[in-house]
């Protein structure tokens, strides 16, 4: 999709971090932007910050584990702008994992954001893009944690994993049609995702307490350093105008991650060789 100018973006995740990030520069394209969030308060001074700088852009109240959610805010934006054309599948969440303390909520809940989001994004917006005819572009916000396993046994890194593995798949199907897709494969990046308990549903339990002195804790302590390090989010946005625009697949933000990317390869490789020479 080469042309932003008049055509129209929804963006899940969109009050802060990358997704916010991602409807200003869609704006400032030119695009009209419907900004989906389960933080209302953010999702308003979102909104009212783009419209003070002219874009034209609506907010509304999503949360993407509800199918139904994501249908009556997709359903909200085919009313306000009439054709969507790049959607951008990017509200996501982390929580504990680890080998002690296994929390099958915490699972849940990653897995209910993170993945099935995606999935309800798609099945709400591609059967609408797919009728208009006018070309279009999805993009599914995964991480590098969903090209290496240096997160252990996480649900975050499985939900990404699994994110890769579903836009691949889809790319595939899509190609035929001229529907671009793209995942979004960041490292470390300067968002809130380190404070997304503030969104938890009671539906998914109490988060449970870690101890201290724990592996996981101090994993949890670090990961918040380098997220505050990390890359600001108007760089990655820019990265998937990029993207967009010359319909690449994978996008990723941080050349650094390509030594970790290669080790995983390489142990592809080598068993793959053990097997074929018998």
């Amino acid at each position: 999709m080469r042309e932003f100018n008049g055509r129209m973006a929804f963006v899940t995740g969109g009050a802060s971090g990358i997704g916010l990030a991602l409807g200003q520069a869609f704006a400032k394209e030119g695009m009209k932007v419907m900004l989906a969030d389960v933080e209302t308060g953010a999702l308003e001074q979102a909104v009212a910050g783009l419209r003070d700088a002219g874009a034209d852009v609506r907010g509304i109240h999503c949360d993407v584990a509800d199918a139904g959610s994501v249908e009556r805010a997709a359903q909200a934006a085919f009313e306000a702008f009439g054709h969507v054309h790049v959607v951008c599948n990017n509200a996501g969440v982390a929580a504990a994992g680890g080998i002690d303390n296994i929390s099958v909520d915490n699972w849940r809940w990653v897995i209910d954001v993170n993945l099935m989001g995606v999935l309800h994004g798609i099945k709400s917006f591609l059967p609408h893009i797919r009728e208009h005819g006018e070309g279009g572009h999805i993009v599914n916000t995964a991480s590098m944690a969903g090209m290496n396993g240096g997160l252990g046994f996480s649900p975050y890194a499985a939900s990404k994993f699994a994110v890769v593995a579903m836009s691949e798949g889809l790319s595939m199907q899509l190609k035929p049609y001229g529907i671009g897709v793209s995942v979004l494969c960041p490292h470390f990046v300067r968002t809130a995702i380190g404070q997304s308990e503030r969104n938890r549903p009671e539906r998914y339990g109490q988060t449970m307490p870690l101890d201290p002195a724990s592996p996981v804790a101090a994993m949890i302590a670090e990961l918040a350093r380098l997220i505050e390090a990390g890359v600001e989010p108007s760089d990655v946005a820019a990265r998937v105008l990029a993207a967009i625009r010359n319909n690449e697949f994978y996008v990723f933000t941080h050349p650094n991650m390509r030594e970790l990317v290669d080790g995983r390869f390489a142990a592809i490789q080598a068993a793959l060789d053990k097997v074929t020479a018998g």
